[in-house]
């Protein structure tokens, strides 16, 4: 029979499930109480929780939205950074832990889909999306700006032209 205490940290995981978009798990063994504490710390200042959890109460309380998922990613001692953005999180978190060798990432969920550990390392290698749309709004301009200058060459060609003859006329 449930506790009250666990069911209050199952609606506690459901309600921060609901808000996360990123979730990225990490087996935490061999890290003591206060480089958790280090850890959250670190990843609090950029909007990123991170939270030991029981393997068993986390099924439960995704098993009715991503349960599958996430399934395969529960396995021994396991703590989870809960975030919005993909690629800031995975960048938050590989940086937050890289002191703590013991410290292994088992994968991600990205809404509904699964990575592994070895995805969350090249999520975390990308530029920010606003980059990325930059970069994007670029390489689209680029040619339009380069089809204007064509065009625009042989008029200023043609109008070198007469300036000059007007030159050449006037000194003559």
């Amino acid at each position: 029979m449930p506790t009250e205490a666990k069911r209050e940290a199952v609606a506690e995981l459901r309600q921060q499930l609901e808000r996360s978009h990123t979730l990225i798990v990490s087996e935490y063994r061999g890290l003591t109480v206060k480089e958790i504490a280090e850890i959250r710390r670190s990843l609090r200042k950029q909007d990123v929780t991170y939270r030991v959890v029981k393997n068993r109460l986390m099924r439960i309380a995704a098993a009715d939205t991503i349960g599958q998922a996430l399934d395969s990613l529960l396995v021994g001692p396991t703590a989870i950074a809960f975030g919005d953005d993909e690629g800031a999180t995975a960048k938050a978190v590989i940086d937050a832990v890289r002191p703590y060798k013991q410290v292994r990432i088992t994968g991600a969920l990205l809404g509904q889909r699964s990575i592994d550990g070895d995805g969350v390392s090249r999520l975390a290698a990308l530029p920010p999306r606003e980059t990325v749309l930059a970069q994007l709004a670029g390489a689209f301009a680029a040619p339009l700006a380069m089809t204007a200058g064509l065009f625009d060459a042989p008029l200023r060609d043609v109008a070198g032209l007469v300036s000059a003859l007007a030159d050449q006329r006037a000194a003559a």
